[in-house]
């Protein structure tokens, strides 16, 4: 809840230091004293989008400080973790305008943006008034209210996961069904090109092993002649003879010759064994040589029609296998599509009934909610002088969506048989104070750590009314903080803590000041607001009753 307010130098306001308690806090003075610019103030160190001349004349910037207590389960703690900020039991907002316009916020020392505060705010303050478009009055807002009154987390959260399975099976479903058409486009394409690789079946490696070989059939005539050639050269005419005589010849003159040709003879043996070797290798090569003229065509017609398909279809000799592979796997695909589709369609069937169950269940909730809710504040009106007004939550069908199908407006008609309307277009302006006031009794039921502000919004009524005001305002701060700005005496003796609001000027500069008011100064301020400008002690007689009330 809301612990203080530091106010500097903005608009008439020189310097102000406010230390607000639990329970109903009231705010008091005269038409024009300056009860707005504590709201103003208020709203721009959280964030709130405001006027912009905030600046006190002659000031260079203006400065406002709040700090909060925040309870171990406070929503703020999540916004703060989110924002990578620290996270304490006391949260201290800092925010300063320059009198060129910019602004700057700190949130526990450290610097964050507008866009943090007003996270923030939303978990700390709320403001109501006659022309609050932020809350109640927002129509855009009334199924969360509606459901945060009736605490249908359960069964939004089953609509949530259905919504996002009926989503991903669509998705699916639709994707399988673009890639069907995609596939059956090409159908025709797809069975000849398989045909027609499958017919040719290529190989990896066969394009750069056929063109080895055709080169060397290409020339095979002119290297198989120089192979033989090389082949007698080696043979019993030529080399291998010779190293047969020598081998003799030393063989003969080795025992005359005391061991020194030994190693000459075992380098000859090894000579003649690597020369019988290589006749060897020439002996296959030779024989390698040896083809069929019609080998070569065949050869080239192969490596051609390799060489054909690839530039057909873009790809590298050696990737026609592969590529034959992906294209028979579309052709797999789409003669098991229909099939997969069949599942595909019953899954989002399976899916869109789940979600139609879990939407069902959802609004339910909500018209049960509703009827609670229409009771609650039905009830709450009657002491308000209101029992023939009738307002009612509306649900209607809305498309489809995460959070359920369902619109929720709340309606009021103001007296029997008259047309119901939204809030803030049927009501007046007293009228509408007090919707808002009984709506409000109803929601914050059970709840507790809220800061509640409501600007003036016992305009319009007095008497037993306003009385009636006061003490549902009261009800309200029981479990929780409230700030009223009020003209009524009825809502001002109610108060737990008292503040008059006061403008003086001094030396031609206007200021206003916030007075915290003892129990003979509430007295003399409700006597005031009873009787006016003049205080007589007939207005204190009846300010002592309503206080003592």
């Amino acid at each position: 809840m809301l612990r203080g307010l530091d106010i500097s130098d903005m608009l008439i306001i020189e310097r102000l230091e406010l230390n607000f308690q639990p329970g109903l806090n009231v705010l008091t003075g005269e038409t024009g004293a300056g009860k707005s610019i504590l709201l103003d103030s208020l709203g721009f160190v959280l964030g709130w989008r405001g006027r912009a001349d905030l600046v006190r004349q002659g000031a260079e910037q203006g400065e406002v400080t709040a700090w909060f207590d925040l309870s171990a389960d406070h929503p703020a703690r999540a916004v703060l973790e989110e924002a990578g900020l620290p996270v304490s039991d006391e949260l201290i907002l800092r925010r300063i305008n320059t009198v060129d316009g910019r602004k700057t916020a700190w949130v526990n020392d450290r610097r964050c943006s507008g866009e943090v505060l007003r996270a923030l705010s939303e978990t700390l303050v709320e403001l109501h008034g006659q022309h609050d478009d932020r809350g109640l009055l927002n129509p855009r807002g009334h199924r969360t209210i509606l459901d945060a009154f009736g605490e249908t987390d359960k069964a939004r959260a089953a609509v949530r996961a259905a919504w996002s399975e009926m989503a991903r099976t669509r998705k699916a479903q639709a994707a399988a069904a673009k890639a069907q058409d995609e596939i059956r486009a090409e159908e025709e394409f797809l069975r000849y090109a398989v045909a027609e690789l499958d017919k040719l079946n290529p190989e990896e490696g066969e394009e750069a092993a056929l063109d080895t070989k055709r080169r060397m059939m290409q020339s095979a005539e002119k290297i198989r002649a120089d192979v033989v050639n090389a082949y007698e050269a080696m043979g019993q005419s030529g080399a291998e003879a010779q190293l047969a005589d020598a081998f003799r010849w030393l063989d003969g003159a080795a025992a005359r010759a005391d061991g020194t040709l030994e190693e000459p003879m075992a380098a000859l043996n090894r000579a003649m064994i690597e020369l019988d070797s290589a006749m060897e290798g020439v002996v296959t090569a030779i024989e390698a040589m040896s083809f069929d003229p019609h080998e070569l065509e065949d050869t080239e017609e192969r490596l051609f029609a390799i060489r054909g398909l690839a530039r057909k279809h873009e790809v590298q000799p050696d990737e026609l296998a592969g590529f034959a592979d992906t294209l028979r796997n579309k052709l797999d695909a789409l003669d098991a599509g229909e099939a997969e589709q069949a599942k595909l369609v019953a899954a989002v069937k399976a899916a869109e009934a789940t979600y139609e169950t879990a939407a069902a269940a959802l609004t339910a909730a909500r018209v049960k909610a509703a009827a609670k809710l229409d009771k609650a504040v039905s009830g709450e009106l009657a002491p308000l002088k209101m029992e023939r007004a009738v307002f009612e939550t509306q649900i209607t069908p809305e498309a489809e969506g995460p959070e359920g199908r369902d619109a929720v407006s709340f309606t009021v008609a103001t007296n029997p048989g008259a047309p119901a309307g939204p809030l803030n277009k049927i009501a007046s302006g007293g009228e509408l104070s007090r919707f808002l006031l009984a709506l409000k009794v109803c929601l914050t039921q059970g709840q507790s750590g809220l800061t509640l502000i409501f600007d003036e919004i016992d305009r319009g009524v007095g008497g037993a009314t306003a009385d009636a005001v006061g003490r549902r305002l009261a009800k309200i701060a029981d479990e929780g903080q409230v700030l009223v700005v009020t003209h009524s005496p009825q809502v001002a003796a109610l108060g737990a803590h008292h503040w008059r609001v006061e403008k003086s000027v001094t030396k031609g500069m206007t200021t206003t000041n916030v007075v915290p008011l003892d129990a003979g100064q509430r007295v003399d301020e409700v006597a005031r607001m009873v009787a006016g400008d003049t205080i007589t002690e007939a207005a204190r007689e009846a300010a002592r009753a309503l206080l003592s009330a």
